[in-house]
């Protein structure tokens, strides 16, 4: 067949549904529905494999030659998609236009949807406002016609965008959160994946990094648990941008090469192209110039195979700015000059204006001032036209730096002042912190899984290797068939259970300890799953709320609590005062989940204080959840926590109350029974332990707060009194 002698051939392993694609595709007599069966495997090999993507895209042109208009459309759509994934924005827009033609040949609602949609995305590229909203509005009046939810929120991603070049930010904003509304009632997540992703880059346009970063989170999470590569290379590198722009590199370096990795898994050489490009400012920033070129020039090779203009451009952009900084004007110069020639063949302005910015800045450092001031003017010609207006300010400081290089103080004043006018009102700085704290959540979310998804591998391999130890003895037991063997292995074996169980019953003693302290540990390092899972939660309402002061106070607090445990988990004892702010972020983020519908206190006798009293830590974390989840503090009116520590006889005394529903109310819930029971149990060993180790009497009485109602717990734990003060003296 014709296919499988034009598609080149390339080294990877199939996976089933290509192999079933491919299968289908040989046994199909029919060649329309053979062309139909290639599209569908086209398809597929647009989220799987760009590279074999692009390969069939020159196939299905070919081929649908001889068929009629609605093929050969589907073969021209499908190569404009292709193109514009590649990143191809010249042969992308020479496909939308010879679409055009079939709007009045072909006449459904459908082909007039992908036309409108297409035209308005290239009006959108060329700075043409009114003719892309035209035609963007055409292809919603279709979506919503036909009540496709999916198709609407694609479109109004679209015309967010075209609001967004436009420099009409609340428009953009408005129409992205209509997107995420839409995009929230189908049940494709990579579709509201890249409605939360245009509200990034949105915002990202306009300066506005914290809630950039925390929208593309939140979309590198919806892609995540569809597995959508093309996305997570594509949220990844633009998470990688933002971590650039705020000079946090070793973050940013990790975001481009997930992004690199990504794109490598799915062949899309395009997006490799671009995590290099930006790996190589990453190196630039370090002033690791080698490898900073070498990054870039790997780029460069891969996006020339693809024609990728805008990506040369950039690449060829950074390439300058390393050679400027290694004081090569010379080949500086010459690579900001194919930067501009591949900026220009695709009309792209503010790229251009960029790279005016970085020309004048060579001339500038040569003291060739008036060539400096010409670019750095032009530059800001161009931004005020197009683009993102925040650019223009640091092309105002470089232009103060050239009139304060040539004596104009005056002038260099001037622009001195429109440039800290900008500085002051720009939020990126304070923003830094926040924007660190959101990508180290994060990641150690991400952490958190590799470690689940480790520990139930390791689980598995105990479970398979105890089956086969118990077959090998059965095969064992089933050959022995003398009897005066088995009358031996019988009298050797009753010598042995008494001496194995004499060691197995100090073995478990020794196991159960070992246990008991690694439940602990784990619910030191990891607190309670569910309450980690709520917290997320909580922060993903605030954040599709826009609530950016509760959601800032809420993860602030948090990741203080998580880097508190994660510091303080592994030690012996801790200081008091640790404990308690351990405790107190504890209970403030708990307080923040249920909206402020209990309260409490912490007490401590200065005495302890002033001795420098330690403690095990988290040794009360497990009564004070059970308060709250299982007391159900947050349903009583007036619910309280009532902390204390106190010394006396030698002994440090916690105790801990609350109004809450009470035991008895507890016990009907039977999860919530084994937790508590489970928690108890830890607790007591390790005070158990420290008993014996310190040769105390330490205790642990749970009784009920209100005897007469059998309502609220009181919790007493009473542990060896350590303290560093006198452990010093």
């Amino acid at each position: 067949m014709s296919f499988f002698i034009l598609l080149p051939t390339v080294g990877h392993s199939q996976t089933a549904r290509e192999k079933q694609l491919l299968e289908s595709i040989r046994k199909e007599k029919d060649e329309s529905k053979r062309f139909k069966r290639l599209l569908i495997l086209g398809e597929y090999y647009k989220s799987n494999n760009i590279y074999r993507a692009d390969s069939l895209k020159d196939v299905l042109l070919q081929k649908s030659r001889v068929f009629d208009d609605s093929i050969r459309f589907s073969a021209l759509i499908y190569s404009a998609e292709v193109n514009e994934i590649l990143g191809r924005q010249e042969e992308y827009f020479r496909d939308v236009l010879g679409c055009q033609q079939f709007l009045n040949r072909l006449n459904t609602e459908e082909v007039s949807f992908k036309i409108y949609k297409h035209l308005g995305n290239y009006h959108s590229n060329l700075l043409e406002f009114e003719t892309a909203d035209f035609y963007l509005k055409n292809a919603q009046k279709i979506a919503e016609k036909k009540r496709q939810n999916a198709k609407i929120a694609e479109v109004k991603n679209l015309i967010a965008f075209n609001f967004m070049l436009d420099n009409k930010k609340d428009s953009a904003l408005r129409y992205t959160e209509m997107s995420i509304q839409f995009a929230r009632r189908t049940s494709n997540k990579s579709i509201l994946a890249e409605s939360f992703n245009t509200q990034a880059r949105v915002y990202a346009y306009f300066g506005q990094l914290e809630l950039s970063v925390a929208k593309n989170i939140i979309s590198l999470q919806l892609a995540l648990e569809v597995n959508d590569r093309f996305r997570l290379a594509k949220y990844n590198r633009e998470l990688g941008v933002s971590q650039r722009l705020i000079y946090n590199l070793n973050d940013a370096e990790y975001y481009f090469k997930q992004s690199y990795e990504h794109a490598q898994k799915i062949a899309d050489y395009h997006q490799m192209g671009l995590a290099l490009s930006n790996l190589g400012t990453i190196y630039f920033g370090r002033k690791e110039f080698k490898k900073a070129i070498e990054s870039t020039q790997r780029a460069i090779r891969l996006l020339s195979e693809l024609n990728d203009f805008n990506g040369l451009g950039e690449a060829y952009d950074i390439l300058g700015m390393i050679y400027r900084e290694q004081k090569d004007y010379t080949l500086a110069a010459s690579s900001f000059n194919k930067s501009l020639v591949f900026y220009e063949s695709t009309g792209n302005k503010e790229k251009i204006a960029g790279v005016y910015h970085n020309v004048g800045t060579v001339f500038r450092k040569q003291k060739k001032y008036a060539n400096a001031l010409n670019y750095l003017q032009r530059s800001i010609e161009i931004r005020e036209q197009f683009g993102s207006k925040n650019q223009i300010y640091s092309t105002f400081r470089e232009i103060a730096d050239v009139y304060r290089d040539v004596g104009k103080t005056n002038e260099a004043l001037k622009y001195l002042d429109m440039y800290l006018d900008y500085q002051d009102s720009n939020t990126t700085i304070q923003s830094a912190t926040k924007i660190a704290e959101l990508s180290e959540l994060y990641r150690s979310e991400q952490r958190d899984r590799l470690i689940m998804m480790q520990s139930d591998s390791i689980e598995r391999q105990r479970q398979e290797r105890a089956f086969t130890s118990t077959k090998l003895e059965n095969v064992q037991l089933r050959n022995n068939s003398q009897m005066y063997f088995i009358i031996g292995f019988l009298i050797i074996s009753v010598l042995a259970g008494i001496i194995v169980f004499y060691r197995w019953n100090q073995t478990r003693i020794k196991q159960e300890r070992k246990e008991a302290e690694m439940s602990q540990t784990l619910l030191r390092a990891q607190m309670n799953p569910h309450f980690v899972f709520n917290a997320m939660s909580v922060i993903q309402s605030y954040i599709y709320e826009n609530d950016t002061e509760n959601s800032s106070k809420f993860l602030v607090n948090f990741s203080r609590l998580m880097r508190l445990i994660l510091e303080n988990s592994p030690k012996e004892f801790i200081p008091i005062e640790t404990e308690i702010e351990i405790l107190q972020k504890y209970l403030e983020t708990q307080k923040l989940r249920f909206e402020d519908r209990f309260n409490y206190s912490i007490e401590c006798e200065d005495i302890l204080f002033e001795e420098g009293a330690v403690i095990p830590p988290m040794i009360t974390q497990p009564f004070i959840e059970n308060a709250i989840e299982h007391g159900q503090l947050h349903t009583i009116e007036g619910g309280f926590i009532l902390i204390s520590f106190s010394k006396q006889n030698n002994m440090l005394n916690v105790i801990i109350e609350d109004n809450g529903i009470g035991r008895k109310g507890a016990e009907l819930n039977k999860k919530s029974k084994d937790h508590k029971s489970m928690a108890m149990k830890i607790t007591k060993d390790r005070i158990d332990n420290m008993s014996k180790k310190y040769r105390t009497e330490g205790r642990l009485i749970v009784e009920d707060f209100n005897k007469k109602l059998n309502t609220g717990t009181k919790v007493l734990i009473s542990l060896p009194y350590k303290a560093e003060n006198l452990k010093n003296s």
